[in-house]
């Protein structure tokens, strides 16, 4: 299993930027994250975990895997809705990974061409089809691409983490974007330790 990777630099610049967040990376200690290289399978896996527990994401994910005897564009493309949202999707979200699958054999989406866009190029891209928004395309930037940068508004958890850290019982988008840029060039990082601080 690979895992996003960091290391002292991106605490310490961190720690630099933020005293509160240093203090909470130095409690908290390395975070393992896992990382899905593989671009068309992560897109694919970011459509079922979409609004589900992580449990019933790893259990959707599990049977789809050998329903398809793999999750590749041409078995997803291949394969009938039905038998898709058989595994323990809905409709619409077999739809979607049926359309992916579809879009990555005919041509209109490269995935391999993702990783020489920029972040903004990325979003762009990904959230033209149906079923992938910001936030889904923000979390292939992460934990497929491994992007150094991202913080997603989008995010109910990371702003939760941000209200925590910072004791604020609201948090606009201008107070969101200062944190951001704090943070930057290394919001990926900051990222797991306010998810890590959302959950407690």
């Amino acid at each position: 299993m690979q895992f996003f990777q960091y290391g002292q630099a991106e605490i310490d610049y961190l720690a630099r930027r933020d005293r509160k967040l240093g203090r909470a990376i130095g409690r908290i200690g390395m975070i393992e994250r896992p990382v899905m290289p593989d671009l068309f399978k992560a897109l694919v896996h970011s459509i079922v975990a979409q609004q589900i527990s992580r449990k019933a994401a790893d259990t959707v994910w599990a049977k789809l895997g050998e329903r398809l005897s793999g999750v590749t564009p041409l078995n997803v493309a291949g394969t009938d809705i039905c038998d898709i949202q058989e595994c323990g999707l809905s409709m619409r979200k077999a739809g979607y990974i049926r359309g992916i699958g579809e879009s990555v054999v005919c041509g209109r989406l490269d995935v391999l061409q993702l990783r020489e866009m920029s972040d903004e190029e990325v979003i762009e891209k990904l959230s033209s089809f149906p079923g992938i928004g910001v936030w889904t395309a923000e979390m292939l930037l992460i934990f497929s691409l491994c992007r150094p940068d991202v913080v997603s508004w989008g995010d109910l958890a990371i702003r939760r983490g941000m209200m925590q850290l910072y004791g604020l019982k609201a948090l606009s988008k201008m107070q969101f974007d200062r944190f951001r840029n704090r943070y930057s060039p290394c919001g990926s990082v900051a990222s797991l330790y306010l998810w890590a601080l959302s959950v407690g």
